[in-house]
């Protein structure tokens, strides 16, 4: 069965079959399974270093009968709560109180999905370890024999790639040692070579299909033709991407070895930056590009020639064009978002420099190997850590932990889809049906919205409207439509039903959505009622905050009598309590309520620092927004930080995320420092 599982699946799979097992034998609380699948929808004792996302899962797990006082004891012991928390393997802590010696161990699972989930994997491993065996989170390596001597020449073995993945040394020695390697041939699928490929078949030949996303026409026909062929015929290897290798042949060119053998090196390990950077998602790249070994190998082979030409008609290495091209014309031109485009010229900077030709990354352990064979640089590579260090990527440890919470997300949503979608009657004492859940929460939804005024922009009396009808189709008086059914799943799993969504673009789980959109509301309510703007500006409650900073430009070039497009944006960040802001600023806005994701605040010195152990985001102080005529040119103590609107940096239902550049201070470090680290502001948050 693990042959067919992406990696990704293997502890999702494992799990899934341990759950079962321990809920057959009666061993598995289905009231707390639920919560660790779902989570929370209340007020937070410990704001500075707990998320209300956080306190909401606790203030759900109070309501189990098992976990009864837990929101008391974090006002009993807020430091013991906040050292356990702070802690790099917190599963292994000691949890404050008599938490320790009364919870089991999914009970414990919850607490850390409750205020870490960055840690789940590393619970639920611990969990089938200890329940089902180290097998289970050990996946057998594939065993290439085996795979072969299971199949016949009329069941063909296809593998399915990911980057970087080639079994081609595998399947030779493996030919090898069956005494078929006379009769074993790679061929690469492309114009001219399916007769080639037919007659190999034919003759009863090993067959290794490579690149047949190229040649998709004649797929049928193969099919076909193994249909027909002998059972005791060839057998068929198919592989479905192309791998990228750099051969003997290609690194022993130009007339410089040495020099040639260490920049081929370099942009290999480049390369796998780039690839492997998007682990770090939106701290990683704003848009996640499709690129294939295919593509990038076309990439690769192009930037060889372009280094052995220079290299063997230049005395100095010409770094500049190298740049340009490498940069410009065979990466550049796959990489279309701005920003992202930035990194990559950023990144190209720090790997084709004098510099790079000995030390690739300010850890010690990532540098260019002495010369050598290629086997060389081979051993080199193997002896790298398995696991690489955000620093290497010039990203701070805080991105891993963003990262393996992405993770757990993906993990729950994969299992909620997989748990039943029916209820059985409900007993006497037995937990509340998933109706009564459902009508539960919605109830509470209704109340906060029924507090809104109505006259709004937003249309909140459609949202109630469509909590009555859902309330009605519960019980049975309306028929359960596509869109009911969707809303009360989505209730359910505490998520924003799609039809609200429509509202505003928002990543927030449901209970944060449902405040969220109570303090838009209320800002704009305040505002109708005083009829004066307000003198603070929450720009991230504007369904389109550009709208508004256009306004704001348009309205001061009228009171100077200017053009409006002589005018641009001064940012100044303010260095005391909004407390002490009393009055609306002469030109411009202030604007509170912006976060930085990839770094911290200095308020001191006013600039940017490095974030806190933990710190996924940071509150920056509220930034006088200033319109000025002919704005000077950026200085280079200056980061221009991109301001998004909410935590997908690419966008999403069809419009941009991208708002605004601010420029802020760079602090100790270049402003290269804070591009790799992925630093921006953000004006909505997903918790």
């Amino acid at each position: 069965m693990c042959r067919g599982l992406f990696e990704v699946h293997k502890l999702l799979f494992s799990f899934q079959i341990c759950a079962k097992i321990q809920e057959a034998a009666g061993k598995l609380n289905m009231d707390e399974y639920s919560f660790f699948l779902r989570g929370g929808l209340m007020d937070n004792p410990c704001t500075s270093w707990l998320a209300d996302s956080s306190w909401d899962n606790i203030t759900e797990l109070d309501k189990l009968p098992n976990f009864h006082g837990i929101m008391a004891s974090f006002e009993q012991y807020p430091q013991e709560w906040n050292l356990w928390f702070t802690s790099t393997e917190p599963e292994h802590a000691t949890l404050p109180g008599v938490w320790e010696n009364k919870c089991n161990e999914l009970q414990k699972m919850l607490i850390v999905r409750s205020l870490r989930p960055d840690r789940v994997s590393f619970c639920i491993t611990s969990f089938i370890v200890n329940n089902l065996g180290s097998r289970f989170v050990e996946p057998p390596v594939l065993n290439m024999k085996a795979v072969v001597e299971e199949s016949t020449s009329r069941t063909p073995l296809i593998f399915v790639l990911s980057p970087g993945v080639d079994p081609t040394g595998a399947l030779l020695h493996l030919a090898e040692a069956s005494g078929m390697s006379k009769h074993f041939h790679a061929l690469s699928l492309g114009q001219g070579q399916a007769p080639i490929a037919k007659s190999m078949i034919e003759e009863g030949h090993w067959v290794f299909l490579a690149n047949c996303h190229l040649s998709l026409s004649w797929m049928p026909d193969l099919d076909k033709l193994v249909e027909h062929v002998h059972p005791r015929g060839s057998t068929l290897i198919v592989i479905t991407l192309p791998s990228v290798l750099v051969t003997e042949a290609q690194f022993n060119r130009c007339s410089k070895p040495v020099f040639y053998r260490k920049l081929v090196f370099s942009l290999c390990f480049f390369h796998s930056i780039l690839l492997e950077r998007k682990k770090f998602l939106q701290l990683g790249w704003n848009i996640v590009y499709v690129c294939n070994d295919h593509l990038l190998g076309v990439a690769l082979q192009v930037s060889e020639n372009l280094l052995s030409q220079y290299l063997d008609n230049y005395e100095e290495i010409p770094w500049d064009a190298l740049k340009y091209l490498i940069a410009g014309v065979n990466y550049g031109g796959h990489v279309t978002d701005d920003w992202d485009r930035r990194l990559l010229t950023t990144y190209i900077s720090d790997y084709f420099c004098d510099a790079a030709i000995n030390q690739l990354s300010s850890l010690s352990s990532y540098y260019i190997p002495h010369d050598g064979p290629q086997s060389s640089y081979k051993e080199y590579i193997n002896m790298l850590p398995p696991t690489e260090h955000p620093g290497v990527f010039g990203q701070h440890p805080n991105a891993d932990i963003a990262s393996q919470i992405a993770e757990t997300r993906m993990l729950f949503d994969t299992l909620l889809s997989l748990q039943p979608r029916v209820t059985s009657p409900t007993a006497v004492g037995a937990r509340p049906s998933r109706e009564d859940q459902v009508r539960a929460r919605q109830n509470s939804i209704r109340g906060g919205l029924g507090l809104l005024s109505e006259n709004t922009q937003l249309d909140i009396r459609s949202k109630i409207s469509s909590l009555v009808e859902l309330e009605r189709g519960i019980k049975g008086l309306v028929v359960m439509s596509p869109n009911l059914e969707e809303t009360f799943n989505c209730i359910y799993d505490a998520r924003v039903p799609p039809l609200w969504e429509k509202a505003y673009p928002s990543q927030k789980p449901l209970a944060a959505w449902t405040r969220d959109l109570c303090q838009r509301v209320d800002q704009f309510a305040r505002w109708a009622e005083t009829a004066r703007p307000p003198v603070l500006f929450w720009l991230s409650g504007f369904t389109f905050p550009n709208g508004f900073l256009t306004a704001v430009l348009q309205s001061c070039a009228r009171q100077h009598n200017i053009s409006v497009d002589t005018l641009s944006w001064e940012f100044i960040v303010s260095t005391v309590d909004d407390s002490n802001l009393l009055d609306p600023p002469k030109d411009g806005v202030y604007v509170r309520g912006l976060y930085l994701e990839g770094a911290g605040w200095d308020q001191k010195n006013s600039c940017l620092v490095e974030a806190k152990p933990m710190q996924m985001v940071c509150p920056i102080p509220t930034i006088h927004f200033r319109p000025v005529e002919h704005r000077k040119k950026m200085a280079k103590s200056m980061y221009l930080c991109p301001c998004y609107y909410f935590p997908v940096r690419s966008g999403g239902a069809g419009r941009a995320s991208f708002v605004i550049a601010v420029e802020l201070k760079t602090g100790a470090v270049t402003a290269d420092h804070w591009i790799k680290r992925g630093t921006a502001l953000l004006m909505s948050l997903d918790n």
